[in-house]
């Protein structure tokens, strides 16, 4: 089961980036200007960063999940799984920040299948599963997946419980701050 209090700000032991660079282009960096999903100026795709000891620290301190935690197998390595997993501090919402390049990835198995089992237990904890093509956001339930389109920076994502005749159905909306 996903439990995001258990994961670490550091690499797992015998995991490290070697050739996988994802995040140099699924992610905003503000401090370069750069925008998600495309290559950041610096990046050496599929070698590292080529400014990497004077770094911004958005970007020192960032660890996928894959970095952090070893029950993730060698399928969901960024570079392999074309998508990069994180969690928000803030929320716990599972964060799936998918390569343009690939935008379908997160459907593909073996990825969709675990992505719904995690959904499923992150809506009994309040908690959503969240897939990004750069700005544009999908929430994954157990039951269906529902696109929410871009999300800008003071937008929320509501989530709400309700009894169907078939059982307990969530339904989720995006609202402007």
């Amino acid at each position: 089961m996903l439990d995001p209090a258990s994961f670490a700000v550091e690499p797992a032991a015998g995991r490290n980036c070697g050739s996988c660079t994802l995040c140099c282009k699924v992610y905003d960096v503000p401090a370069l200007e750069k925008p998600a999903g495309r290559w950041c100026d610096h990046c050496k795709p599929g070698r590292g960063c080529g400014i990497h000891a004077t770094r911004p620290d958005h970007c020192r301190a960032f660890f996928c999940l894959w970095m952090t935690q070893t029950w993730l197998g060698p399928e969901w390595k960024p570079e392999r799984a074309k998508m990069v997993l994180t969690v928000d501090p803030v929320t716990s919402f599972l964060l799936v920040q998918v390569d343009p390049g690939a935008p379908n990835a997160w459907r593909g198995n073996p990825y969709y299948g675990h992505l719904k089992q995690w959904a499923a237990g992150a809506v009994a904890r309040g908690r959503q599963v969240i897939v990004f093509l750069n700005k544009s956001a999908t929430v994954i339930l157990p039951d269906r997946d529902v696109p929410l389109g871009i999300l800008g920076p003071s937008d929320r994502i509501v989530m709400r419980e309700r009894q169907t005749p078939a059982g307990r159905v969530f339904d989720v909306e995006k609202i402007a701050a």
